[in-house]
């Protein structure tokens, strides 16, 4: 008989100077929990390529993230924080805005004292986001006035340092406000290893949300509204992936986000290419489809990432793995270090 979870089940104490301020001086030179076994082992990311088998496929999510944090000042004067969370066609924007008084639709917003934008209103979901227009295209406003969106639990402002290392060396389609943080582990010579060692890739696309970083409120897990997030698998990947499983090979999903997108496009049954949003909520019960190994940070505490590795790898063996990852002092969340997960049969 299946367990039914409750938030409660997915806390866990973490001392707070386990959460990683700055990253790793090199990508690969993070520290890398193996816990495709009964045990945990100790590794450095560098060993993965010797973790991976012939024939494997790993799959990449190839945003980008966008610098969609902006400060500004309504007409009134007061003083206005803002994250874009999605670009709309038109010069367009949906985004999270804190002010002392909401401004209201009609009005406008002055951004790094250097344009103006409209608010047009409420919208997202729930009407929980605000609606407004840019003077011109948004990404190009944000590249030039923007600041990259490092999560909350980072405490200091954003540098240039942040701006190559919140960033996978493959992204190319921008339009995520958080970074898929399991692939800035991987560097040009982690890759060419990758390469030689006979390990194929592709890629899919998930614009990550600050939804990600959104806590679950409700002990009952079914009363959790999840964020939703726009993705894409192309048939291309879908090929690839179908000839690594004729030939015997795994799928290996770095990071959630990946595993997100792929399960989603497979929600139907099977695997199909296209794109849309995705609201997909993994729990323990969950039905894989598509993954057969992650790659993952460490996530925080009742997040819905925590969910979703448990839901991977077995409830169980996930709280074992974090006791031993706290007790063993690895670094946490964004710009932590990673592990390595099999699929429980």
């Amino acid at each position: 008989m299946t367990r039914t979870h409750t938030l409660s089940d997915f806390d866990f104490a973490l001392p707070p100077e386990l959460i990683a301020q700055h990253p790793a001086p090199e990508r690969s030179g993070s520290r890398l929990l193996d816990g495709t076994g009964a045990l945990p082992v100790d590794r450095t990311f560098r060993d993965l390529p010797g973790l991976l088998q012939r024939g494997d496929l790993l799959v990449f999510n190839d945003t980008r993230v966008i610098k969609a944090r902006l400060l500004g000042a309504k007409a009134t004067g007061g003083s206005v924080e803002a994250l874009v969370e999605r670009v709309l066609p038109g010069f367009e924007v949906l985004m999270h805005l804190r002010a002392s008084k909401s401004p209201k639709a009609g009005s406008r917003v002055r951004f790094a004292d250097a344009f103006d934008a409209n608010v047009l209103g409420r919208g997202g979901p729930q009407e929980s986001l605000f609606h407004l227009r840019f003077p011109s295209d948004p990404l190009a406003l944000l590249e030039q006035h923007g600041h990259v969106p490092l999560p909350p639990y980072i405490t200091h402002a954003d540098t240039a340092d942040d701006e190559s290392r919140y960033q996978t060396v493959f992204a190319v389609k921008p339009g995520a406000v958080a970074a898929p943080t399991a692939a800035l582990h991987f560097d040009a010579a982690l890759l060419a290893q990758l390469e030689e060692r006979g390990v194929a890739t592709a890629n899919v696309t998930l614009h990550v949300g600050a939804g990600t970083f959104q806590p679950v409120r409700t002990e009952n897990l079914a009363e959790h509204t999840m964020h939703s997030e726009w993705f894409e698998v192309s048939e291309a990947t879908v090929q690839a992936i179908l000839r690594t499983r004729a030939a015997g090979g795994r799928i290996v999903a770095v990071g959630t986000t990946t595993l997100r997108a792929l399960e989603s496009a497979a929600r139907g049954g099977t695997l199909e290419a296209g794109s849309r949003d995705t609201d997909i909520f993994i729990t323990p019960g969950f039905q894989f489809r598509v993954v057969d190994v992650l790659v993952t940070n460490f996530h925080l505490p009742k997040s819905t990432l925590m969910m979703l590795v448990s839901a991977f790898a077995g409830f169980e063996h996930m709280r074992s793995l974090y006791t031993h990852a706290i007790a063993e002092r690895y670094r946490f969340f964004s710009y932590g270090d990673a592990m390595l997960l099999a699929r429980q049969r």
